[in-house]
């Protein structure tokens, strides 16, 4: 499939001050100034991510109100419950509140729960709030859910059950009501940083709470490496204080993880250094399959195990699922490509919507993905749940796939999401209606160009530039995550030694040269452009990586794509 080359260019006076004052490559300087640091102290404070630069959590709207409430349990000897998300964000939200409460509280006074996605469905539930009742629970502090449970929040306090809710979806109008609320996305928060994931507005509150306690800042900051897997895993911006926290949160997966991660590396085989991307498609995908295919209870257990021993029994079952779930997602994603294949009129469509009862309702948002990445357009996958039909939507770069659902609604039971993804149920009858309704209105409001994928290029390169120190202080941009991507360039008039070839049937080998400097790369899943390669000059978009063989690291180039050199 073409993509479109979107090549950004930053403020050339910015640029060249910022190289003046940093003393280092240009291109570097062009890069950091796209991303808002174009001074030095800005730079500095980017390069060297300070635990001390963290925001005051008292600056969050309700803080003050959480603590006395919490404190107020303390001396009341009161029954606590920790109630979080079955996904990433939500259980090690649990994990790392319910350790705290239980470091500084009786711990047969603390408990945790975490839904069923199937029974019990996404944030609170009439179950967990009745679980609460009937064990005498009286205060309930929900993790990365509870901003729009308005109803069963008052349910609970109609039974004497208060809530302290930290959250970080959007909130509407009307909001719970809680004793307190944590989320600095309230219009009335002045929180500086709206971006935290769920995890990352608990560990404030654990924060405050530790401040409050008096505690050692150790007691405090010993969860970090569950708030940077957090933040990996719910693809937060990695700006600001979730820069501060993936930082030192990764540097503390490398040195001290908690038992929970350094069983789940061990059963993932990481043998190198951890980065962003390790949590992201080693850790996360194992903690997120326990909710997907059974009960992310086990999750939570996994990370507060005292011992690596317990820990690593959880995690062999979490690895268990992730199996299952790479096995349902594997053969659910062949059929629906071959159903696409097979039908002439499900190819030329603007939108993809494909329903089969019997596909398993928790690898559909995965296999959506993989259907978004083969044809590049918004796609829902749905499959039968009890007597309704439920599924999820992706949609693609710049297109408000939310929109389009919520233009659809009068087909619909209920649904919900933001710009990117969302999630729908619908009666099995009124599929076919649903999938019309749904195609016009993204064939009327989408643009031809958003419907061909874009690969956007930070800068222009020059082979001669790409030496170890360049890389050196490429690698010290990581953490790399939203709004701080690795560096993509972009190589022009690049040729072949004669030395490329396709090598596994499908990935290209490169031995490439501009202006009389060599260097070598790999292109995978691309053997359909080895005829570029050989007829002459291209260009070349790809980011830089480090190559182990035989205890000897060169640079590599790992090549997104490429294309017959521009005139």
């Amino acid at each position: 499939m073409q993509k479109r080359w979107t090549i950004l260019h930053a403020d050339a006076e910015k640029t060249k001050s910022l190289s003046g004052a940093l003393k280092i490559n240009a291109t570097i300087c062009e890069i950091l100034v796209q991303r808002g640091i174009d001074t030095y102290d800005k730079a500095k404070a980017f390069f060297r991510p300070d635990l001390s630069s963290l925001h005051d959590p008292w600056l969050m709207k309700d803080m003050q109100k959480a603590v006395t409430r919490i404190l107020t349990a303390f001396e009341k000897k009161e029954k606590i419950l920790v109630f979080g998300d079955y996904d990433v964000d939500g259980t090690t939200s649990v994990a790392c509140m319910y350790q705290f409460l239980t470091s500084v509280y009786e711990k047969e006074l603390t408990d945790f729960y975490i839904p069923h996605r199937y029974r019990e469905g996404y944030g609170i539930s009439k179950q967990g709030i009745d679980f609460a009742k009937e064990h005498g629970f009286t205060l309930i502090i929900s993790l990365d859910c509870g901003i729009k449970s308005v109803e069963l929040i008052t349910y609970a306090k109609e039974l004497g059950i208060d809530f302290i809710v930290c959250d970080h979806h959007l909130p509407d109008l009307i909001l719970p009501p809680a004793i307190a609320i944590l989320n600095p996305k309230q219009k009335d928060c002045n929180y500086p940083y709206k971006e935290l994931c769920g995890c990352g507005v608990g560990f404030k509150l654990i924060t405050a709470l530790g401040k409050t306690l008096q505690l050692d800042d150790e007691k405090i900051i010993c969860y970090l490496d569950l708030v940077a897997t957090a933040i990996a895993a719910d693809i937060v911006p990695i700006t600001d204080e979730n820069r501060i926290l993936a930082f030192h949160g990764l540097k503390q997966v490398n040195t001290k993880p908690s038992n929970g991660i350094k069983a789940l590396m061990f059963l993932s085989k990481a043998e190198k250094e951890m980065h962003i991307t390790n949590l992201v498609f080693m850790i996360a995908p194992r903690v997120n399959a326990a909710g997907r295919m059974d009960d992310a209870r086990k999750a939570v257990q996994m990370f507060i195990a005292p011992t690596y021993e317990e820990a690593l029994s959880f995690a062999e079952l979490l690895h268990a699922d992730n199996d299952d779930r790479k096995e349902a997602d594997t053969s659910i994603t062949e059929e629906a490509l071959a159903i696409i294949q097979q039908d002439e009129h499900l190819q030329t469509k603007k939108t993809t919507v494909l329903y089969q009862p019997h596909w398993h309702k928790g690898v559909v948002g995965i296999v959506a993905s993989r259907l978004t990445e083969h044809y590049y357009r918004p796609t829902i996958v749905l499959t039968k749940s009890g007597e309704v039909a439920a599924g999820s939507a992706r949609s693609v770069n710049g297109f408000n796939l939310y929109e389009a659902v919520h233009a659809c609604r009068e087909h619909l039971l209920g649904y919900g999401g933001h710009f990117a993804a969302a999630g729908l149920t619908l009666l099995p009858q009124n599929i076919d209606a649903f999938t019309n309704a749904f195609e016009n209105i993204v064939a009327n409001t989408i643009t031809d160009e958003q419907l061909i994928p874009e690969i956007v290029v930070d800068a222009t390169l020059s082979f001669s530039d790409i030496k170890q120190p360049f890389f050196n202080i490429i690698k010290q941009i990581e953490p790399f995550g939203p709004e701080n991507m690795r560096p993509v360039f972009i190589s022009r008039n690049v040729t072949d030694t004669g030395f490329s070839k396709i090598v596994k049937e499908q990935h290209l080998r490169l031995v490439v040269k501009q202006n009389n400097v060599t260097l070598t790369g790999i292109c995978f899943r691309s053997a359909h452009l080895f005829p570029i390669i050989q007829q002459g000059p291209f260009d070349m978009i790809y980011t830089i990586d480090e190559n182990e063989w035989n205890g000897t690291t060169t640079l590599q180039l790992k090549v997104i794509d490429l294309r017959p050199a521009a005139l």
